[in-house]
């Protein structure tokens, strides 16, 4: 990390780089209790979330599904998971600061009679993140059940038993490593993180914060909501059509992105890398190329994995190619920037998926 100094160094911290590389190389156990989590039940439910969310969520009961809830005309409203706890039960988990934007527009399109029931489950429950490549071998320490690969999936969910701690465990990161969102009752709280600190000693485990949370998301290209995706964009610009099923039936937006599908975009969303180690991105910069402003930077953040500058922004597509130069500027400076393919790291998916 280049030696930087005031309020240039905001963004570059060697405690979040310590942090990062932890979790890359071993373990890292996350506080993520301010997530928002939302149960939707009754008879209801499954045709309800049918409706309101882009992907496909009628999935077996344990399946997780990720998604955007969209806008009658296409744009992201909101950028969540989820998962199935049984036939007429479904939780749904978003961040925290997003959250109760999210639970309004959910309840603002909740059909009445009774048949589907709203409710914010996040005082009730902590969360864990356990993420990083020796996270697997920490869970098995403490968790009754088996947690290999065969007996747990990537995007499954299911209880577990964590010591004396009744936790329901979600294989996902949005670290982008192997791991688990682990959920557990209030009450359990501080049991849950003492079991898994213990447990996690031998294998170098370390606690890590938001700072590390958001440069690993960016190696990883996972979008945040309200700064890479909004009600601006669409599935298709933001590079998240693959999660839109618009053959599963009538859902909310679905006439909208079936003629963004048609008529193709003229905007995507893309990832820029920086070769000097002076350039720096806060976020909002202009990008420029050919003497015209084509964007701004929705995010940015020092890859610590990668060794450089990563930032995200909308360009038109003429210019969303790999290997175009661009320019960003900050502080009355320019950078020079080059369009990458996305994901940065681990673009097959090993690690998530071991």
């Amino acid at each position: 990390v280049p030696q930087r100094h005031g309020w240039e160094a905001r963004h570059w911290s060697r405690i979040q780089g310590a942090e990062h590389l932890a979790t890359r190389d071993r373990v890292a156990l996350f506080n993520l209790s301010a997530f928002t989590k939302i149960e939707v039940s009754g008879p209801g439910a499954a045709g309800f979330l049918q409706w309101l969310a882009a992907n496909d969520v009628d999935q077996p009961v344990g399946k997780i599904v990720y998604t955007s809830l969209c806008t009658s005309r296409g744009g992201i409203m909101a950028d969540l998971t989820i998962t199935r706890l049984a036939a007429d039960r479904f939780w749904i988990l978003t961040g925290g600061s997003t959250g109760p934007h999210d639970l309004a527009w959910i309840r603002r399109h909740t059909p009445g009679g009774g048949a589907v029931h709203i409710q914010d489950m996040s005082g009730q429950f902590v969360a864990l993140g356990l993420w990083g490549p020796r996270s697997r071998d920490v869970l098995a320490q403490v968790a009754e059940e088996d947690v290999s690969t065969h007996h747990f999936r990537y995007y499954w969910a299911r209880p577990l038993r964590i010591d004396v701690v009744p936790a329901m465990a979600l294989r996902l990161s949005y670290a982008g490593e192997l791991g688990w969102e682990i959920y557990a009752p209030v009450e359990y709280g501080q049991r849950l993180w003492d079991v898994l600190w213990e447990a996690g000693q031998p294998y170098g485990m370390i606690a890590a914060g938001a700072g590390a949370f958001d440069s690993l998301r960016l190696e990883k290209g996972y979008r945040l909501w309200g700064a890479d995706i909004h009600t601006e964009y669409n599935p298709y610009e933001a590079g998240l059509g693959w999660a839109v099923k618009l053959d599963k039936g009538d859902f909310m937006g679905c006439d909208a992105l079936l003629r963004v599908k048609e008529q193709g975009i003229a905007r995507r969303l893309c990832c820029l890398t920086f070769d000097d180690p002076a350039a720096m991105a806060l976020g909002k910069e202009p990008i420029l190329a050919d003497g015209r402003v084509l964007g701004f930077v929705t995010s940015a953040n020092y890859g610590y994995s990668l060794g450089k500058l990563i930032a995200y922004g909308y360009l038109p597509t003429e210019y969303a190619k790999e290997g175009t130069v661009v320019e960003v500027q900050c502080f009355g400076r320019r950078f020079a920037a080059t369009v990458a393919a996305d994901p940065l790291f681990d673009p097959k998916m090993a690690r998530l998926r071991a």
